[in-house]
Parts: C-alpha cells; structure tokens; sequence
C-alpha cells in the first residue's frame, strides 16, 4: 500500500475506534472486558499502520537521498569568460576515486593524492561530498538533529547567556535614577568522541558490483545517528553530550505525577512553558507513552490526540507536534523549542582500516570517528512531566 493509502486506512481505523468507545461506554467511562479486548485489536492496528507509515517515509528519504548525483550534470554550454570552482583537498574527484580504489584493493593500492587526508592513526577523512552525506543519514535517523541548532566548532565553542535582564521602574518627575545590573553566563561546547565500526568480507570489498560507498555511509550514519540520539536524549555529560531528560543540565522539571496521567496533566505541560517558547514547540517522547495518550479525552470528551490525515505531517496532541523516539524515557515528557539544544560538531568525520585485526577471518574492518557535543542552553525552554512508573491511562 502506498503512503496515501495507509494514512487514509489509519484514519479510518481511528475514526471507527473512537465511535466504538463513544457507543460501548457505561456511565462510568468504563469498557466490558470484551470491548477492552476489541478496542485494544483495533488500537493495536492503529500502532501497526503508524509503524508502517513511518517505514515507507524513511525507505522514500533513504532512497531519494542516495539517488542524488554526486555530481551535477552539464546542462548548458559553457563559455570560455566563465571557469567552474577548481576543487580542492578531499573536495576532489581524484581524492575520491583514490581513497575507494584503496580501500577495493585492502589499502595495497594507494596513491600520493590520499596523503592529503591521513590522520595521526593512518586513516584517511572523508571526501567531501561523502561527508555530507553522511550528514544526511545523521539527519534522517536522528529527531534531535531536525530540531536542534547545529554548530560547526573548531575548538572550544563559548555560547554567551543572558543571565539576568535590566528591569523598567517608574520614577518621580525630578527622582534618581536607579541602576540594575545585566549579569551574562557562559556555555560551553566541547568535543566528545564518537565511534562505529564494522566488517566487511574481502569477497564483498573486491566485488566492483557492490555498491561499497553507499553501504558503508548507510550503516556508519545509522549507528553514529541512534548513539547520538541517545545521548542528546539522556546524556549526562560523561564523556558524552548531556540531554534534554538529563536531571542536572536538561530541561526544568515540571512536576511528577503520582497517579494516571490525564488529559489536564497535559495542559498543565504546555502552559507550564513559557509563552515566547510555545508557538516553536513540540512534544518528544516514548511510542509507549503516546499509546497512554491516545485514550486521553479533554472535559469536552473528544481525543487530545490528533493523528496525521495528510502525507508529511506529523501526529499531534492538543495541536501540538509529537515527536517519538525509541531512546526517550517511558517514565517522562519533554515539551519545548528545541533549538536553544545546540548541537556542535567539531571538525570532519574520518574513516580508518583495520588491516590485520581479522585477516585470519577473511575480513576488514572499517572504523568511522566524530567529535561532537551537545547542551541545552536555555533549561527554560524545555519542560519535562515525569510521569508514575507504573501509570496507565484512565
């Protein structure tokens, strides 16, 4: 089924479930046995297109990103008064077709052109178009990406805060003027080492069939995408980014429940944020918990959850965008303007070959490496609802 097709299913399926309860309800919003058991079948359907969904508009991203040409084709005749941009470095065609042919014949082949690009452990950077690629991969995988503000660093990068702001005050015609005092802080951005590694079978590298670059991008960007994911969520700042969820440098804790979530828990989440951060935000959080919310109704008994009806748009609650992440805690939800999380990369990825580690195994292995960091710079622009572990919709 195309995406289209599955969308308009799912919107079907909630419609019917939705009339389902409406209908079977008793007096006290509860559900017999049997209806709890075919509203969780059609639930479950629900869950099931939405993973599908969700599949078909990766599979599209993926494919359409690794379509795109390397290079543009020639459209129009050139003339002589204009000259292209002479490329560079790892920028260039002959960078690339060299650091390959090296890697197709297990680093035997080797031209001078590669010595451009070696680093301090005999690897070699990425050639340019390949690292933004590989970008692309990080972006698709990684929600943190989408919504964050990425910063290209070269060093320590110090981010300047407004701690505190000059305050107005009314003063008598002819009274003294009285002074506050505009007090800054700094933020740091740092560098903390990221790494994935993998083997290929020496029939697959020598094999000139096997599209070797794609595969290597695709998985290196997958692996590297869910860590970093992972640590721009959860990270505590050991050696690693410290994230949103994080108790110490995430964002402020709104309160924990003690019972059930409900819908008014919600609206206390959205408007515990401040104004000026709202008209940016959006939800993140576990699929587990956005089935809790999925049951949810306001006092006027319709769903707060609003699923996607057209191709591209996310699901939303309380009008609200709602991002999910298998790395987000099931015991929390973040709501916020994520871009005051910034991102910084520091420096180009770099790939290294491992030439003897699995010779007896007729193997290569190949090592990608990052340096990145990541801080959520304003704790104000993010609120977190704790939820009770063991919480379960009412």
């Amino acid at each position: 089924m195309t995406i289209k097709e599955l969308i308009e299913k799912r919107a079907k399926v909630w419609e019917t479930a939705k009339s389902f309860v409406d209908t079977h309800e008793d007096k006290n919003g509860l559900l017999s046995a049997e209806d709890t058991a075919t509203y969780n079948k059609m639930e479950k359907e629900i869950e099931d297109l939405t993973s599908a969904i969700d599949r078909q508009r990766r599979a599209e991203q993926r494919e359409a990103d690794l379509s795109k040409p390397l290079n543009s084709p020639l459209t129009s005749r050139p003339y002589k008064e204009t000259q292209t941009e002479k490329k560079s470095g790892r920028a260039t065609d002959e960078y690339k077709n060299a650091m390959l042919s090296a890697m197709r014949s297990n680093f035997r082949n080797i031209s001078n052109v590669l010595q451009e690009g070696v680093d301090s452990d005999g690897g070699y950077l990425v050639p340019e178009e390949y690292d933004s690629r590989l970008i692309d991969v990080l972006e698709e995988e990684n929600i943190m990406r989408s919504l964050a503000t990425t910063i290209t660093t070269s060093g320590q990068h110090k981010i300047n805060i407004a701690a505190t702001k000059p305050a107005a005050a009314w003063i008598e015609e002819g009274g003294a003027l009285s002074f506050g005092n505009a007090t800054f802080d700094q933020i740091y951005l740092d560098a903390y080492k990221l790494h994935v590694a993998i083997k290929v079978t020496e029939e697959l590298l020598y094999d000139n069939a096997f599209n070797l670059e794609n595969y290597i991008i695709t998985q290196f960007g997958k692996a590297l995408g869910n860590a970093e994911e992972d640590a721009f969520l959860n990270g505590d700042g050991k050696g690693k980014p410290i994230g949103i969820f994080d108790s110490k440098g995430g964002g402020n804790v709104l309160g924990t429940l003690t019972a059930a979530i409900k819908s008014d828990d919600m609206l206390d989440l959205v408007y515990g944020l401040k104004r000026p951060y709202r008209k940016s935000s959006s939800f993140i959080m576990n699929d587990s918990t956005l089935a809790l919310l999925r049951k949810l109704k306001d006092n006027n008994g319709a769903y707060i959850w609003q699923p996607s009806y057209k191709e591209g748009e996310p699901d939303r609650v309380l009008g609200y965008a709602v991002n999910t992440s298998p790395y987000a805690p099931t015991n929390a939800i973040a709501f916020g303007d994520y871009s005051y999380y910034n991102i910084g990369d520091r420096g180009s990825r770099s790939f290294a070959e491992l030439r003897e580690l699995f010779a007896g195994n007729g193997m290569v292995g190949f090592v990608a490496k990052e340096r990145v960091d990541g801080k959520l710079i304003l704790p104000e622009a993010v609120q977190i609802l704790k939820l009770k572990e063991t919480s379960s919709a009412g």
